[in-house]
């Protein structure tokens, strides 16, 4: 039996990050990292208040150089951008345009199809597979002489499902090297517990001659600093040329770049967090089971829950009790998307759900 949930009154009118009551909302819904940057972080961004007023100049320099090193690359070989989305923008402005399109999954991260569109290029979308991987064969059956762009986000979002790396290494193979390849790796650092994963910056097929791969990474998730809007991608340097001419001058913005410097270099920090996470995770699933509930198998810092009943009615729910959840997924329509926040806000979230009551159980 389902429980028939009470309706409130004035939610969609409150202000984001508050309740209609006006009380701080439980914000489960951007796969933010729940604890936040390292303490030297905050003390560089003090320090770098002082000069506010200043348009930023060395300090990105610095973070490319540091990052060249952390990858093995050269700094040419780096494209800072204002988060991922600032260089899916670019890429779709220098890559695609009415007669060249971009071959993507659905449901997938969806910033470059709509980048894509405004650009008026052609989207071509593949539903993943029947275990939320990549369908890459049917992927490459759909590139052409008019693909500008191929789109793989793994782990992907809203799934936060894998596509086994050597399926990726077969599908560089195959795929022309004409065709650049964008493979958005803003989960990485929570995905290295699996076998089925490895970066595309790690293995072999990196380095295949005449390919243009671009390697999107963030700050945003195990780096806590998606306030300050700050990423990069790893290509080669012709690549990074022509989409950095394409860029707005100051993309990155000085707290962000003085930031990213810091959070690099603060490898304690990021591996706590992901232990954190792991943890999290592991007791998300523990959660879930206990319920007799189906979520996906997440290598991120989300999980994507099965509900069996219109997402839209757990969704709004939780909103009627303070707390905010993942978007809506039309291809997945009984599933929520939920970020994995602090315990005492996971444990709020389980509190929230046997508040509905009987709910059907997975078999």
């Amino acid at each position: 039996m389902l429980v028939n949930c009470p309706r409130g009154e004035g939610l969609e009118s409150a202000e984001e990050g508050q309740t209609a009551g006006g009380s701080q909302e439980v914000r489960l819904d951007r796969n933010e990292n729940a604890y936040g940057p390292g303490s030297r972080v905050i003390e560089a961004l003090r320090s770098e208040l002082g000069e506010i007023h200043r348009f930023p100049a060395q300090p990105e320099k610095t973070l490319r150089d540091a990052l060249a090193r952390f990858h093995h690359r050269e700094p040419e070989q780096i494209l800072l951008g204002a988060g991922c989305n600032g260089i899916m923008q670019t890429a779709a402005w220098g890559l695609l345009s009415p007669e060249k399109n971009v071959v993507l999954a659905t449901p997938s991260y969806g910033a470059l199809e709509e980048y894509a569109l405004a650009r008026g290029a052609p989207v071509i979308a593949v539903p993943l597979r029947k275990n939320y991987s990549h369908d890459l064969e049917a992927m490459l059956a759909k590139v052409n002489d008019a693909t500008g762009l191929v789109y793989l986000c793994n782990p992907n979002n809203p799934t936060g499902t894998l596509t086994d790396r050597s399926d990726i290494d077969q599908f560089l193979e195959k795929l022309p090297k004409s065709v650049p390849l964008m493979i958005d790796e803003a989960y990485h650092e929570y995905a290295g517990g699996s076998g089925a994963y490895m970066s595309l910056l790690d293995r072999s097929a990196k380095a295949r001659p005449g390919a243009t791969v671009i390697v999107l990474r963030t700050f945003s998730k195990a780096y806590g600093l998606a306030g300050l809007r700050l990423g990069y991608a790893v290509l080669d340097q012709e690549m990074g040329k022509s989409l950095g001419a394409a860029q707005a001058r100051f993309e990155v913005n000085r707290m962000a770049l003085a930031a990213g410097v810091v959070a690099l270099g603060d490898r304690e920090h990021i591996a706590d967090c992901v232990r954190r996470n792991r943890d999290d995770r592991q007791e998300f699933v523990n959660q879930v089971n206990a319920r007799m509930l189906r979520v996906l198998d997440s290598h991120t810092n989300f999980a994507c829950l099965n509900v069996m009943r219109p997402a839209g009615e757990i969704r709004k729910h939780y909103q009627e009790h303070g707390m905010r959840l993942g978007a809506g997924i039309p291809e997945l329509p009984n599933y929520v998307r939920v970020s994995f926040g602090k315990p005492e806000e996971m444990k709020e979230f389980w509190r929230v759900w046997d508040l509905l009551g009987s709910h059907p159980m997975a078999m």
